[in-house]
This record gives C-alpha cells, sequence and structure tokens, in this order.
C-alpha cells in the first residue's frame, strides 16, 4: 500500500474534507473514446449453451447490445438471455463474459430455463453467496461459499438467476442491490427466494462452488481484445498487462468483500480509473465521476488504491 495511505484511513474525518476540496478541484471528466476502425465490423462466433446452431453478432458495443444481437441471431427475446461464457457451453464461472472479449473467443450464451422456489431459514449474518450480474437487469450467483447456510439448501444453484426475494421483483436490481437486500434480511428468520435456473444440455453443470481461480482462467484470449463499456463505443485494445490483471483480480475480490459482489467488467473500470492518479483523493474522484451510483465506501476506495499500487509495485 503507498506511504501514507494508512495514516488517512485513520482520520476519516480529514480525509472526507480532502476528498470534497479536491472534487471541486477536479478537471472535467475525459469524453468517451472514439471507436476503433474495425470495431463494429468485427464478427464473434455464437451458440447457445444448451444446443442450437451457430451464429454470428457484431455491431455491439455493450453487453445490451449484444445481447440484442444474440436475441436477433437465435429469434428470441434479448431478456431471455441470462449470461455468457466463452469458449464453453458449461456454466462456468470463470469463463463469463465481462469487459473484453478475445478476438478469436466464442460466445456461448444462457438463457431462462426452468424456475424454482426456495425458503431459507436465515442462521448467520453472511449467507455465503456472491453475487454478479450481466449489466442488462439480471443478477444470479456466481458462487457459493462451501459449508455456508445457501450451501445447505441445495436447489440453490452457481448460475441462478434471483428474480424475488420474499415476493419482491428483483429482476431489474443491480447486483450491488440484490447483495445489499439479501445483507440486510433478519438472521433467525425464514425468507423466500425466488430463482431461474439456466436452460440445461445434457452435460452436467460445472460444481456448484469450486472452479479455476481467475489466475488460472485469462481474462481474455488472443493480443487484442474488444473491450465493452457502459458508456461510450466498443474499442479494440490490447489485453491487459500482467501488472493489470493482476489489480483487476485484486478488485475482483475486494468488491466480494466488501459489497458480496464479482464483476470483472466493474474491477477493470475501476482499475482504468486509477490508471494516471497521483493519490486516492483524485482517484475517489473519478470513480465518483464513472461510477457514483455504487457509492462506494471510503474504505474501499482506500484498499483500492493501494492494491493498484502494490500491483505496480509488484508486490500482488
Amino acid at each position: 500500500m503507498p506511504l501514507g495511505l494508512r495514516s488517512k484511513k485513520k482520520d476519516k474525518s480529514k480525509e472526507t474534507f480532502k476528498l470534497v476540496e479536491s472534487e471541486a478541484a477536479a478537471p472535467a471528466p475525459a469524453a468517451a473514446p472514439a471507436p476503433s476502425a474495425g470495431a463494429s465490423r468485427l464478427q464473434f462466433h455464437t451458440q447457445l449453451a444448451h444446443g442450437s446452431p451457430t451464429g454470428r453478432v457484431e455491431g455491439f458495443g455493450s453487453a445490451r447490445e449484444l445481447y440484442a444481437r444474440i436475441g436477433e441471431a437465435f429469434g428470441i427475446h434479448p431478456a431471455q438471455i441470462m449470461f455468457c461464457t466463452l469458449n464453453t457451453h458449461k456454466v462456468d464461472m470463470d469463463k463469463l463474459l465481462g469487459a473484453q472479449i478475445g478476438l478469436e473467443d466464442f460466445i456461448f450464451a444462457h438463457v431462462k430455463g426452468q424456475r424454482k422456489e426456495v425458503e431459507v431459514l436465515k442462521t448467520d449474518d453472511l449467507l455465503g453467496l456472491t453475487i454478479t450480474d450481466n449489466g442488462t437487469g439480471c443478477a444470479f450467483i456466481k458462487r457459493i461459499k462451501e459449508g455456508s447456510v445457501m450451501d445447505q439448501t441445495k436447489t440453490v444453484c452457481v448460475g441462478d438467476h434471483i428474480e424475488a426475494i420474499n415476493g419482491k421483483n428483483v429482476s431489474e436490481c443491480r447486483h450491488y442491490e440484490v447483495a445489499k437486500m439479501l445483507k440486510e434480511l433478519e438472521k433467525g428468520q425464514k425468507f423466500k427466494l425466488e430463482l431461474v435456473e439456466p436452460l440445461k444440455a445434457f452435460e452436467k453443470l460445472e460444481p456448484r462452488s469450486k472452479g479455476r481461480t481467475l489466475s488460472e482462467a485469462k481474462i481474455s484470449k488472443g493480443r487484442e481484445t474488444l473491450r465493452l463499456r457502459t458508456k461510450g463505443p466498443a474499442t479494440v485494445e490490447e489485453m491487459p498487462t500482467e501488472v493489470e490483471e493482476k489489480a483487476i483480480k485484486k478488485v475482483d475480490e475486494l468488491l466480494e468483500t466488501y459489497m458480496g459482489i464479482r464483476d470483472i467488467e466493474l474491477a477493470a473500470t475501476i482499475v482504468e480509473a486509477g490508471r494516471d492518479k497521483k493519490n486516492p483523493d483524485e482517484f475517489a474522484v473519478a470513480l465518483d465521476e464513472t461510477l457514483g451510483d455504487f457509492a462506494f465506501p471510503d474504505e474501499f476506495v482506500f484498499d483500492v488504491w493501494g492494491a493498484i499500487g502494490d500491483a505496480k509495485q509488484g508486490r500482488l
């Protein structure tokens, strides 16, 4: 962690003042990058994960646009697509499509299958769920911690979309909102989840809670990737450097620790926001400008800044 970061973290009132002061003097946010010359013409092969002919998709710059193109290719509504994996039809959370797609990657779309309801007694403050989403209003379970409350409920599986909590529809909520609702459920009380599982092929799905780590599963494949952006056009970029990959991996872990979510796209955006920043104040302002809806706590910002610094110094 960079020198002085811990001392700033101890004096939270002073740090809050500095963040506000820096925000007033912060430069205007940079304009969204222009699309790469060939980005809009790139073609990717795709299939439905449970089985389908091979289709082609092109002309997309975000996950929402990609799902629309896949929907057009297979004659389904984009809202039926839960998530996509790269180069495997299995529900493999290490191969989730995130912010980047290797130019040689094959896209498998997982669509909604059987609905199910489950009643759970919350016997611990932590349920043991890690939530992520597809960026278009479909939060789903990315990991179930072994031995946790949810691990005892065998009908709940990795890949399940959380559609409702105690009758409240959350199908349009982001992952951090769903994680917050689950965290706020009262301990010692029962609650009901309405879930939708991915439509299954004949092969057995991946284990409920185990899989390769991010370091073993590359973020992208090939020397160049198509970078999808929530705001602004997609661009063709070199794949992340080893330093950036380590920083993204660590930030993704911090997202799980602080917010109960995993999101490689979000982690990559956070690392990108800190790329040219000189101190945590500038970094905090940049996060507010690009990701203000998340309302990241100060402690998270400090730890992320430290992780980025550690990656640059070779300490990760």
